[in-house]
């Protein structure tokens, strides 16, 4: 395996991850100090909710939960992201090892533009990559590939196990792919999203992983999802 990121490309990841942790200070600081941000909506709306409450009806809008998945990261560990992951916001995206187009900058740009911008948040975020070819991409390839990118296995990680549950989990859980499919042989899932869920298992954001400006507005999301309290905290 051989994958280069251009001099260019590292200096401008370089340059935003040196700006980000100044961003969320700031965006902490203005939450915190006026109450008045605007916090990413979440995705994707399953129905509504309905009961009678004193003769009048109320309705609550029901918003889409990300189900558990169970796969093995690059330390051959079987880990589940809601169970091992509870509390936690989560940044996911799809690669392979071999990909030659867009998974070499995708990953780069996570690691350079996110991991690096989080560093000290890193009890409240985790980033999860998961191979679209778990035949070829086992748990020691990826080890390497993750050592590649100087990923922090204790806050990123990559992601193998059966096709069928990944497939299953990128289409019907996460919504990254409108192509039909059965996670057989012959299907293939390639795309350069982000998705961005929190710690509730709800979808927060999409964002474009080769795009400067959206992993920007992604990693703001991120900093808001960190501080952003629920209904019963003070």
């Amino acid at each position: 395996m051989s994958t280069k990121i251009s001099n260019k490309t590292f200096l401008g990841g370089l340059a935003v991850a040196l700006v980000l942790p100044l961003s969320f200070y700031f965006i902490t600081k203005v939450y915190l100090g006026k109450h008045n941000i605007h916090l990413p909506p979440r995705y994707v709306v399953e129905g509504v909710d309905s009961q009678r409450v004193n003769g009048k009806m109320h309705y609550d809008t029901v918003y889409h939960q990300v189900s558990d998945l169970v796969l093995t990261n690059q330390l051959g560990k079987q880990v589940s992201i809601n169970k091992d992951l509870a509390g936690k916001a989560l940044v996911i995206n799809f690669f392979f090892v071999n990909c030659p187009t867009i998974c070499p900058r995708l990953t780069g740009n996570i690691a350079h533009f996110l991991q690096n911008a989080f560093k000290k948040n890193d009890s409240t975020v985790h980033f999860l990559s998961l191979t679209v070819n778990p035949v070829h991409d086992s748990f020691p390839v990826l080890r390497a590939y993750a050592d590649h990118y100087n990923a922090n296995h204790d806050h990123w990680w990559f992601l193998t196990g059966d096709k069928k549950t990944i497939y299953d989990f990128a289409r019907n859980q996460l919504f990254v792919s409108v192509q039909p499919g059965d996670g057989g042989p012959d299907d293939f899932i390639h795309t350069e999203k982000i998705v961005l869920v929190d710690k509730h298992r709800n979808i927060r954001g999409y964002y474009n992983g080769l795009d400067t400006a959206d992993l920007r507005r992604c990693a703001d999301d991120l900093a808001l999802l960190t501080i952003e309290k629920d209904k019963n905290e003070k």
